[in-house]
């Protein structure tokens, strides 16, 4: 009867090993050589990104407005803004930022910015990076992570510095200079 119930626990405690050490398929280590991923690049983009909120033809569309108790606490706007070269919006245009952005602040203009650029030129034509970050509006200089992207930068990350080049009290239209720099296959 011993050597009965030693087999058992023996046959028991083995199988239990093999259940706890079985691949389930959902998730394992691959060779980044299958998916076509070389060594890091750091790659840097300067560009304008411009804000319309004016006019017959606004690139940025209020779609949530605030409380009444509020300022501007709670408003999202969706977003379709210009990237160019230069901070003129008839210079070239590279790309678009298409996405949305909050605000998410009680005390200060802090926006929540969700958003993709999506880029139209070159090599990094049907290419996006992705942006999701705080945007403190006042502040000279902000920076927003960059959390990954599409095409050829899948897998990356990196950061996105922003700089207000002009914005107008009356319209509220803005020009905000991007230079981004990023890792990426």
């Amino acid at each position: 009867m011993a050597s009965q119930s030693t087999i058992f626990f023996l046959i028991l405690s083995l199988s239990t090993v093999l259940v706890i050490g079985e691949d389930h398929g959902f998730g394992r280590s691959l060779d980044r050589k299958l998916l076509g991923l070389k060594k890091e690049k750091l790659s840097h983009f300067q560009f304008y990104w411009h804000d319309i909120v004016s006019g017959r033809n606004p690139t940025s569309v209020r779609v949530v407005r605030p409380p009444q108790n509020t300022s501007t606490f709670g408003f999202v706007s969706m977003i379709d803004n210009p990237l160019t070269l230069g901070p003129k919006v008839s210079s070239k245009l590279v790309g678009r930022a298409q996405g949305f952005y909050a605000s998410a602040s009680q005390q200060e203009l802090s926006l929540l910015m969700v958003m993709n650029f999506a880029f139209i030129e070159g090599k990094y034509n049907s290419s996006t990076l992705t942006v999701l970050g705080r945007n403190s509006v006042f502040n000279s200089m902000r920076e927003m992570p960059v959390i990954g992207g599409s095409g050829l930068f899948r897998f990356s990350r990196g950061y996105a510095q922003a700089r207000t080049h002009t914005l107008d009290p009356k319209t509220g239209d803005a020009i905000v200079e991007y230079n981004v720099y990023v890792l990426h296959y």
